[in-house]
């Protein structure tokens, strides 16, 4: 079959057969490019969509970028059940095998050190949100206006202020001892910027936003520490998601 070379990930050599109804990025199905010591997991995509001037377009199209973004994660999650792979960047594309080749040539010794750094481990993420907040300055008024005095209102103002700043006290010592707790166990974390709310659609806001490097053997037992922590201070909530390609600690950006 003809056409450019994209790259999912890179990975040692696995024996472990991949969904057979899997099909990866422009609907073709993944395949293993060996080299050495090393796989490169590559499909063909089409040169009208992946060359460089159509591609850069493609990027700017919000549905195109999305879909392609399931089917790239699509094979690494496919991946992540069979082996431990390096995830590349979405539309990491060359000419050919030659291509490929020469770029894990270029690159190999730098693969195998995080390859032996991340084998035999998974990526787990942790969110934690503020679900309800104090009214802030600008809420209506607790008191009836012609009820209140000057120092009333200064008052109930203050008490409103104090509630507010306890409860993120609360939130930011909570939110760090998890992470304290949950970085003891894994063998390294990562801090990434809190979300935005409107962009990630989630309610509340986001307070620690964390990755945990962990081995397979202990992820019950990881799994199990962060559900002991649900509920255990009212109007925090705690996500899970995972197990996932180690992305936040592979040197590569998803």
């Amino acid at each position: 079959m003809t056409g450019l070379r994209y790259v999912y990930a890179v990975c040692r050599p696995f024996k472990a057969p991949l969904q057979s109804q899997l099909t990866g990025v422009a609907g073709d199905p993944p395949r293993l490019l060996v080299h050495h010591d090393l796989v490169a997991v590559v499909s063909h995509v089409p040169e009208r969509d992946f060359a460089e001037g159509p591609l850069h377009a493609h990027l700017e199209d919000l549905d195109w970028l999305s879909e392609t973004a399931r089917a790239h994660q699509g094979v690494i999650d496919a991946l992540t059940v069979v082996t431990t792979p390096l995830p590349l960047r979405l539309a990491t594309v060359f000419r050919d095998d030659s291509g490929v080749r020469t770029m894990l040539e270029a690159r190999e010794a730098d693969f195998c050190r995080t390859l032996d750094r991340l084998t035999g481990r998974v990526e787990w993420g942790v969110k934690v949100y503020v679900e309800t907040e104090p009214p802030g300055d600008d809420a209506p008024a607790e008191e009836p206006a012609k009820a209140t005095s000057g120092r009333d209102y200064l008052r109930r103002r203050s008490t409103r202020v104090r509630a507010h700043e306890d409860q993120w006290q609360r939130a930011e010592e909570f939110a760090s001892g998890l992470h304290e707790t949950l970085s003891g166990f894994a063998e390294d974390s990562r801090l990434h910027p809190p979300q935005n709310a409107k962009l990630s659609g989630a309610a509340g806001r986001n307070v620690l936003n964390a990755a945990y490097l962990v081995p397979r053997a202990v992820s019950e037992e990881f799994v199990e520490l962060v559900d002991r922590t649900k509920g255990e201070v009212p109007g925090m909530r705690v996500e899970l998601t995972g197990p996932w390609a180690a992305y936040s600690f592979a040197g590569e950006k998803p």
